[in-house]
């Protein structure tokens, strides 16, 4: 959590720090699933995975552990498999870091109509003034929600642009993993 800002919230602090271990393992990865869980409950309620994290020593009392799901099934729809998803009791909201290809507002009046999604995506990878980007998106059972961006052209954990509305329609999809 070395670039983290210890004056933002926990859910930012968790959206960098999973935005920080994203960027150690490099580009072209597949999306990854995280589970929010109260550090200091972790603590008390799991000593053993607790003390395996790293986080008897911390002095950090407050805050939220990141803990890594396995991975997300190849070839699945990604909002197809969030549908799947049920979270226990303990888990106090999920993360989700995925890449994308994005075009800049300028470009999107030159979209051409009638294009199947596979049509669409191959236009979007040739496109010149395409960007790829890491979207790092937290939400909350309360419903707080926080985001992350990183573009690969501005890979520096200075550049990185955080906000709650930045990804809504992934903060949404999320957030439904928790609804009854």
């Amino acid at each position: 959590m070395s670039n983290t800002p210890m004056a933002a919230s926990p859910l930012t602090r968790a959206v960098l720090e999973i935005d920080e271990y994203a960027s150690g393992l490099g580009w072209d990865r597949p999306a990854r699933l995280f589970a929010l869980v109260d550090t200091a409950r972790l603590r008390t309620q799991e000593p053993g995975l607790a003390n395996q994290l790293g986080l008897d020593s911390s002095p950090e009392v407050s805050g939220l552990t990141p803990i890594e799901q396995e991975e997300i099934p190849a070839g699945k729809p990604l909002d197809e498999f969030l549908g799947t998803i049920a979270w226990p009791d303990a888990v106090a909201g999920c993360a989700l870091t995925v890449e994308r290809m994005m075009l800049p507002p300028s470009a999107e009046t030159s979209v051409p109509e009638g294009l199947s999604e596979t049509q669409l995506a191959k236009w979007v990878a040739e496109h010149p003034d395409r960007q790829e980007v890491r979207m790092t998106v937290a939400v909350l059972r309360d419903g707080a929600r926080d985001s992350a961006l990183r573009l690969r052209e501005k890979d520096s954990p200075t550049e990185v642009l955080t906000g709650s509305d930045l990804v809504p329609g992934l903060a949404d999809a999320l957030a439904a993993t928790f609804a009854d």
